[in-house]
């Protein structure tokens, strides 16, 4: 069934503190009708560390104090999930939907972003996985069609590496928080905390899986990014059954 054109806003990059307080405003538009249409807010992220509700000491080895002098913010949030990293080069996705008009289940709404960001990897031939027990994507270097890639000099051979994190908030059946896609982002970031709280998790983008299968002959990042943005959006049309997407102006078209 078709549930009409998802509204898309590709706001660059915002800080995150900006972005959070646009999409709790934005959620109380949908909560009460304000907002007619369900939104994918696209961001890019300055450095910043963000604490779920199942954080845990241990997956912060470096003091909150010591992360803001390096210039990276650290944000207490409402969403599941441990700690997270975001930076530039990573395509952020926040998700305005009212679930109340697709199915009210929050496990089915983790899975369909989980699917959408799969079916998005695949249009670069890489094969995105779920990984039993836990939230988000991981990659274990076979391509779409199931050859598997030898990692090379990224040293990590063949085992399971994360590409994506996902974490929500609901409220009323609406949704805001969402998904941090792995693009062209500086993975060494990642050593300053202990991802979602898995310790030996592999953090991987799409830009390294694919240098490891073209041997560094990808698109250029810009290029790579705007390929990725449009790959997430007909994958979120296709897998929540949209009609299609309609590109809007945020300050001007929706939201406040």
């Amino acid at each position: 069934m078709s549930r009409g054109r998802l509204a898309v806003a590709d706001l660059g990059m915002v800080a995150y503190g900006v972005a959070l307080e646009r999409q709790r405003s934005l959620a109380e538009d949908r909560i009460a009708g304000r907002l007619a249409d369900d939104l994918l807010l696209l961001v890019e992220h300055p450095p910043v560390v963000t604490l779920g509700r199942g954080f845990r000491d241990a997956s912060l080895p470096i003091a909150p104090d010591l992360l803001r002098r390096r210039g990276i913010d650290v944000f207490e949030i409402e969403r599941g999930g441990d700690v997270t990293y975001h930076g530039p080069g990573q395509l952020v996705g926040y998700p305005i939907f009212d679930l109340s008009q697709h199915r009210q289940d929050l496990h089915w709404f983790l899975r369909q972003i989980e699917e959408a960001l799969i079916v998005a990897l695949a249009r670069f031939g890489i094969s995105g996985r779920r990984r039993e027990g836990y939230t988000g994507v991981w990659t274990g270097g076979a391509d779409a069609a199931g050859a598997t890639v030898d990692q090379g000099a990224s040293g990590e051979g063949a085992g399971e590496r994360k590409i994506a994190s996902i974490g929500i908030h609901v409220r009323q059946w609406v949704t805001w928080r969402g998904f941090a896609l792995n693009v062209t982002t500086d993975l060494e970031a990642f050593s300053l905390i202990v991802p979602c709280g898995i310790p030996d998790v592999v953090m991987t983008s799409l830009e390294r899986e694919l240098d490891a299968r073209t041997h560094g002959r990808t698109d250029a990042p810009d290029d790579l990014g705007q390929r990725a943005r449009e790959a997430v959006v007909d994958a979120f049309v296709r897998t929540f059954g949209f009609s299609g997407a309609e590109r809007v102006e945020l300050a001007s078209s929706v939201g406040r």
